[in-house]
């Protein structure tokens, strides 16, 4: 137990099945401000195999803290077809290196179905391009689990600065976990360089701070902002994962 917050897991379930909204607030409120491990310990114990964490393959931070945090953890990589092949290499480095079980994600169709029945969705409708290939088969990979962790910082753009640590996500009816969402990039910084075995994009090192699908990401200068390349030229800024809770 955190403080007063249960991490048994009959009693998580029986928290969650009286009032999800009320006990997600209150853990979010139990586990501000605490070290990463710490919320990704307590999930692990309040969740065992019911947790789930996603990652996008960028620097692959999260990953490695659930893997210290939580030995074996699935972690779940969504390939869209589209994906940079050193987005590919970083995800098969990380299935071979971290003590995690690594599920890739796919949608139903592959990239040539897809673009032989719709054209390609990136150029005419990027959102609908990622409801498809992104959302949706996230959605469909997320029902086997009770909670998932992402990576969201506060600090990443306007639109993820009011990120809880806890969260009850009411579309796909499970609790929602950011152990790293009041990190600064300072902090990134400092973990990366005390823990040199982080898998890193080498895309990051090429001018490429977000990584997304190839193509809708492109490089950013310097003193830019990181996300400013993601869907350049367009009002979209988020690909619509965050956006259904």
């Amino acid at each position: 137990m955190i403080g007063s917050l249960i991490s048994r897991p009959e009693d998580v379930a029986a928290a969650l099945e009286a009032d999800p909204v009320g006990f997600t607030k209150e853990a979010s409120a139990v586990l501000e401000g605490a070290d990463p491990l710490t919320v990704l310990g307590w999930a692990g114990r309040a969740f065992d195999r019911s947790l789930a964490v996603t990652a996008a393959m960028g620097d692959t931070l999260l990953a490695h803290l659930a893997s210290r945090a939580v030995p074996g953890v699935h972690v779940l990589f969504v390939d869209t077809g589209y994906h940079f092949g050193e987005t590919l290499g970083t995800a098969d480095a990380v299935l071979a290196t971290y003590p995690v079980r690594l599920r890739t994600v796919r949608a139903a169709e592959t990239v040539t179905d897809h673009e032989a029945k719709r054209g390609r969705l990136y150029k005419t409708d990027p959102d609908a391009c990622c409801a498809l290939r992104k959302v949706a088969p996230l959605d469909n990979a997320l029902r086997g689990y009770r909670a998932w962790a992402t990576g969201l910082r506060r600090d990443e753009s306007p639109t993820r600065a009011g990120t809880p640590t806890v969260q009850w996500d009411v579309k796909r009816q499970l609790v929602k976990i950011a152990p790293i969402a009041g990190w600064t990039d300072t902090e990134v910084d400092a973990y990366l360089e005390e823990h040199p075995d982080v898998i890193l994009n080498p895309l990051l090192q090429m001018g490429y701070p977000s990584i997304g699908c190839w193509p809708c990401t492109s490089t950013v200068a310097e003193g830019e902002d990181a996300r400013s390349g993601r869907w350049a030229g367009r009002a979209k800024t988020e690909c619509g994962l965050h956006y259904t809770i």
